[in-house]
């Protein structure tokens, strides 16, 4: 895990995010918020979490993504008054008991806590059993900016919110909402062998969707639904949906 922590700082910093993340910033209030930025057209650009501290709001983010969001900020910010840069904080995560000052992670309890200050790192944690056990997707893994975060899960991992108004992406976010049932997204698979992250899943013949990470006989793909029932194959892997 290699974070970048951004700290949002002035006056309008908190309209400023307002305007852009699938979240309700207002929550900053009750602990730390998960959310993403999109593009207008309603595809991940990045996720993140954002915590209060102090008069700033601590924005964490895959260090793979920094420089980019960091960019996308900067051009929203116009002549509003927000200071964007890069802290030198650090996250720690674990899922033991909570250290003074942790904070928990919204996405699942299972997640535990992250705490922000001077020294990262984690526990020990295998995260990808519990990322794969509870279909949790993960930056540049399962998130890619073809995403649309609905077909991720953001729902249900607390990371959109229906009612606070407008922001980047909102629009198309609201239509798939309202369909009657998304078509394609990611689910927990059984997977009987093992193949690459990234491999092709199919059924019939037919492509099916796309597996992901795998642990524990289990895994996490993007499936179109129509064409995923029963067992289909993964290179060499046999992949059953839905998992048992």
């Amino acid at each position: 895990m290699t974070r970048t922590i951004l700290e949002i700082t002035g006056s309008e910093a908190q309209d400023f995010l307002q305007g852009l993340v699938t979240n309700e910033m207002r929550k900053l209030d009750h602990g730390l918020v998960y959310a993403a930025m999109l593009t207008p057209q309603g595809k991940y650009i990045a996720d993140f979490f954002l915590a209060g501290h102090g008069e700033t709001i601590l924005l964490d983010v895959d260090e793979s993504l920094s420089a980019q969001l960091m960019q996308r900020l900067s051009m929203y910010k116009l002549r509003a008054d927000v200071t964007i840069t890069q802290s030198e904080l650090q996250v720690k995560r674990g899922t033991g008991p909570a250290p003074d000052g942790a904070l928990a992670d919204p996405r699942h309890p299972d997640l535990g806590w992250r705490l922000y200050g001077a020294e990262g790192g984690d526990d020990g944690t295998d995260w990808e059993a519990i990322r794969v056990a509870h279909c949790i997707p993960e930056t540049g893994i399962e998130l890619s900016a073809d995403t649309f975060i609905l077909e991720a899960g953001f729902e249900r991992l607390n990371g959109v919110d229906f009612k606070k108004g407008c922001y980047v992406g909102q629009e198309v976010t609201a239509r798939m909402k309202h369909k009657t049932e998304l078509r394609k997204g990611l689910a927990t698979v059984e997977v009987h062998g093992t193949a690459p992250v990234g491999t092709q899943i199919t059924s019939s013949e037919k492509p099916a969707g796309t597996l992901f990470t795998q642990s524990g006989g289990k895994g996490i793909a993007y499936l179109r639904f129509d064409r995923a029932s029963g067992q289909m194959q993964a290179e060499s892997a046999t992949v059953t949906y839905p998992a048992g």
